[in-house]
């Protein structure tokens, strides 16, 4: 297997403009170059083939006659070149060529070679090739030299010959000309020489035209620079780039943070610090077999335009090829939880981009939607604190150009709703807090919840609040309580004054059978929700937050190391979560310890239960029904011991048989709801208490 040699780009004081060269001069140089040689080398060739012309019989015969003899060997050539009085002007025009050429005339071609540690011999190599690319003409030249009028094209004998390095081999498939893919080479038939090209994006650059490489095209694109935000630590990147600059090793910044949040603005950033552009390169589009080579055409565009990589997207796992050496300064934009796969020439540096803080949305937001400034002051307030957006999320928000902040509020919850996917569900929030029927102790510390949730971002802004708490800045509660008590809608109550959306997590997608799926469900729920701005509900919280139990087999020790991972995810969060639960006491006590609220729903009582009948029959049939059954609601408020949901079923049921008839809402429908809602516990109403029931009613 052959040995792949490393090429090293840093050594040219990367990164170095072109600009200051003389492109035309330099390729003009090559071109005159390449014909002297050419021009000194058939006057060889004549002189051996006893002065005749290639295209007589008799100078065919002399030069099948030269080869049988082995009269052209490089060094009979050498030494007659060194004395044949009729060289002698062609010898010193080549010297004057080929001087002007290593001087300042030819600096781009050397800053090539240096950037790129091309060998003398390579360099020729790549001159004969740059020449007949300038000059396709030149192929019948190559076609004479090489004495057959097919070999009308650059092959590694002929320019060994033409630049004097005789028999040696210029060429191979590992060295810097082909790793880099200056120059390819084509099979030119059984026994033939292999047919050479130069890469036109070389000529282009020779020529002062930095081009983006075809297969490059649509992966590729300049990134915009903007100001950085002011808690991004690019002062701290800056300082590691430079670490590896001065050591001539290159530093991968890892920046890691979900999409939109202003990875590659970042990135960008710390490449300014130096005075490079940078380009973004999108490998989500790059499958495994083209990845080495557009890896390559990459980072050769980076070193021929002095300029930083930023890679993306979903293919950031693939490792990096060794048989060339980066461009000096790299980025990867990685999402939470991406593995960057090592790599033995960079070192790594990893960096979590952090969320911008208040402030700095409210700069955001006015920089990007400059009619802002005329919204009023409270709703802007509250959309800033309320919407925690990345950099990315903002800027799409004002594509849309919202009128005001609750359109832009809308835009935000639309902009992340279908994050979670099929892990969750959105639910309606209809309800406000008048439909809260709870008592009033309830009722207030639900409304704490809700405050806290509504101030927690401007609190959580304090450094001494996050010192304190450098891992509680969610908020997390549990609402326990039988079926029917209204843990769900006060939720929904909740979400709503929030102006946020509501997500059931779905159980069902989330707990596997199979080892490491539910751990891996969970981290993809919290993961993309972090994003989001939205509640999470986690229903029937107990099958999953359960607690941990005596190891008896393997399956025990997985469903343990679940529990213990979501109690970790749980307390990284930073969001708004609640969990409903009918068994609180078959949840691990460790989530309830860390839980900042702990709600108890309870059976309604006498005067809840009349205001719940009160409220859903006076919104479905009418204040005219409400009034004419005021009698019968406290009949059934006081003597018949249901939920709230138990009393909304109730009356749903009741409508509808009474609909059915043809008759008023009365106390006979209103029971017929009640006995089947009772049905379902095993419970029933006597016939004497249904008849006095009916009677007072």
């Amino acid at each position: 297997m052959a040995v792949v040699q490393t090429t090293n780009p840093r050594d040219a004081n990367w990164p170095q403009e072109s600009a200051d060269m003389v492109p035309a001069l330099v390729l003009e140089l090559v071109l005159m170059r390449v014909r002297l040689r050419a021009r000194r080398r058939t006057q060889w060739l004549a002189h051996i083939w006893n002065g005749s012309d290639l295209n007589s019989q008799a100078a065919l015969d002399a030069a099948l006659q030269a080869c049988l003899d082995d009269r052209d060997t490089p060094e009979a050539e050498s030494a007659w070149l060194e004395s044949a009085q009729e060289v002698e002007t062609l010898n010193n025009r080549i010297a004057r060529v080929e001087d002007t050429l290593n001087g300042e005339s030819g600096a781009a071609l050397a800053q090539l070679a240096q950037m790129f540690q091309l060998s003398e011999p390579e360099l020729d190599l790549l001159q004969a090739c740059l020449a007949h690319a300038l000059d396709p003409s030149l192929g019948s030249v190559y076609g004479y030299l090489q004495h057959h009028p097919g070999r009308n094209y650059p092959t590694e004998p002929l320019a060994a010959r033409l630049f004097g390095h005789g028999r040696r081999s210029m060429w191979s498939s590992s060295c810097p000309l082909a790793a880099w893919g200056f120059v390819s080479a084509t099979e030119a038939g059984l026994g033939e020489p292999a047919a050479l090209a130069v890469d036109p994006i070389i000529v282009a650059w020779l020529q002062g035209d930095l081009r983006i490489d075809a297969p490059l095209v649509g992966l590729v694109r300049m990134i915009q620079q903007r100001k950085p935000l002011d808690n991004w630590p690019v002062s701290n990147a800056a300082q590691f780039v430079q670490h590896g600059l001065d050591n001539e090793r290159t530093v991968r910044v890892v920046v890691v943070g979900p999409p939109a949040s202003g990875r590659r603005t970042f990135a960008a950033s710390v490449a300014e610090q130096f005075g490079v552009l940078s380009f973004a390169v999108d490998t989500t589009e790059i499958n495994d077999n083209d990845w080495p080579n557009l890896f390559m055409r990459a980072q050769r565009l980076a070193v021929l335009g002095g300029m930083a990589l930023v890679w993306h997207g979903t293919g950031l796992h693939r490792r990096w090829p060794n048989n060339i050496a980066t461009a000096p300064i790299q980025f990867m934009a990685s999402d939470v939880g991406d593995v960057v796969q090592p790599c033995e020439q960079v070192t790594d540096h990893r960096i979590e981009l952090p969320a911008p803080t208040l402030d700095e949305r409210r700069r955001l937001w006015k920089t990007s939607i400059p009619e802002s400034i005329v919204w009023p002051e409270s709703a802007f307030d509250t959309l800033c604190e309320r919407y925690r957006l990345s950099v990315g999320d903002i800027v799409s928000i004002s594509n849309g150009s919202p009128d005001s902040p609750q359109e832009a509020g809308a835009y935000a919850r639309e902009l992340t709703r279908n994050r979670l996917g099929d892990l969750a569900r959105l639910l309606d929030c209809p309800f406000t807090w008048d439909d809260l029927v709870v008592t009033d102790r309830l009722r207030g510390a639900l409304e704490d919840f809700a405050f806290e949730a509504r101030e927690r971002s401007t609190f959580w802004e304090s450094p001494k609040a996050r010192r304190l708490f450098p891992r509680g800045t969610g908020l997390v509660a549990l609402f326990s309580g039988p079926p029917g008590t209204g843990k769900t809608m006060a939720t929904q109550v909740i979400a709503a004054d929030l102006e946020l959306d509501l997500f059931r997590i779905d159980l069902a997608s989330v707990v596997s059978k199979y080892i490491g799926e539910t751990a891996k469900h969970l981290a993809q729920i919290f993961a993309r929700a972090s994003r989001m701005n939205a509640v999470l509900l986690f229903d029937e919280a107990d099958a999953l937050f359960s607690k941990r139990t005596e190891v008896r087999d393997a399956h025990d020790r997985y469903a343990n190391a679940d529990t213990s991972y979501l109690l970790q995810l749980l307390e990284e969060y930073t969001g708004i979560i609640i969990l409903a639960s009918n068994k609180k006491q078959n949840i691990d006590p460790a989530f309830v310890r860390r839980m900042r609220y702990v709600f108890e729903f309870t059976r309604p009582e006498t005067a809840e239960r009349r205001k719940i009948w009160r409220q859903v029959i006076g919104e479905l049939s009418g204040a005219e029904s409400l009034s004419a059954l005021d009698t019968t609601i406290e009949r059934l408020a006081s003597n018949v011991d249901i939920s709230g949901a138990q009393i909304k079923n109730a009356v749903l049921a009741s409508l509808f048989v009474a609909r059915r008839k043809g008759e008023p809402l009365a106390m006979s429908h209103l029971l017929r709801g009640v006995e089947r809602e009772l049905s379902k516990e095993g419970r029933a109403l006597g016939s004497r208490e249904q008849e006095r029931l009916s009677r007072d009613g």
